[in-house]
C-alpha cells in the first residue's frame, strides 16, 4: 500500500495517523453498526441507543465518507433514501472491532457476558469470515445482540483468565 503523504496529520506515525481519522468514539461506534448490526440510514444510527445528536451524526458520516471508510448509494426501495455501506478499506477495520470487544470484555465491565466473549476469543477466524461475508453480500443481518446500556457482567469480578477485576 503506499504511504500518504503526512501535511493532515500531526505525525507520519501510523496510530497518530487512525486516530486523526478514527479518533472519536462515535466514527468507531458508526462503523461497528454498520458492520454487526447491519445499520444502512441515518435513522438507524441516531436510534442505536448511544445518544448521538443529528450535528455529531450528520457530521461523522461526513468525515467518514471523506476518509473512504463508508460510501453511500440511492436505497432501491425509496431513492430519495441514502444507504451507507463500508468501503473496503472501512470493512478492513473489523480485526480492530473484534479485538476492541474483547478486550473491553476482559479488562472493563460490560453488558456482554463472559460465555460471549470467550467464544469471540476461541472463534476470531470464524467471526471475521462471517463478518466479511455479510459484507460481501450486504446482508444486514445483525451480527452482535445488542448489550444492555448499564448491565453488569460477570467481567467486573473475574476475567476468562481468573484474575481478579479492579
Amino acid at each position: 500500500m503506499a504511504n500518504k503523504a503526512t501535511s493532515d496529520h500531526r505525525s507520519g506515525c501510523p496510530v497518530s495517523i487512525s486516530l486523526d481519522v478514527l479518533g472519536d468514539r462515535w466514527s468507531l461506534l458508526i462503523v461497528r453498526d454498520v458492520m454487526v448490526r447491519g445499520y444502512r440510514t441515518f435513522r438507524q444510527f441516531q436510534s442505536a441507543g448511544e445518544g448521538i445528536a443529528t450535528n455529531i451524526l450528520a457530521d461523522r458520516l461526513h468525515k467518514l465518507e471523506a476518509a473512504g471508510i463508508l460510501t453511500t448509494e440511492p436505497s432501491a426501495e425509496d431513492g430519495r433514501s441514502t444507504y451507507y455501506r463500508l468501503t473496503p478499506k472501512g470493512i478492513a477495520l473489523a480485526p480492530v472491532l473484534l479485538e476492541l470487544l474483547i478486550w473491553a470484555g476482559n479488562h472493563e465491565s460490560t453488558g456482554a457476558p463472559n460465555a460471549f466473549i470467550a467464544q469471540m476469543e476461541q472463534n476470531r477466524a470464524a467471526i471475521l469470515a462471517e463478518t466479511y461475508r455479510r459484507w460481501e453480500q450486504r446482508d444486514p443481518t445483525p451480527l452482535l445482540p445488542p448489550f444492555t446500556a448499564h448491565g453488569k457482567s460477570s467481567h467486573e469480578e473475574h476475567s476468562p483468565k481468573g484474575k481478579a477485576k479492579r
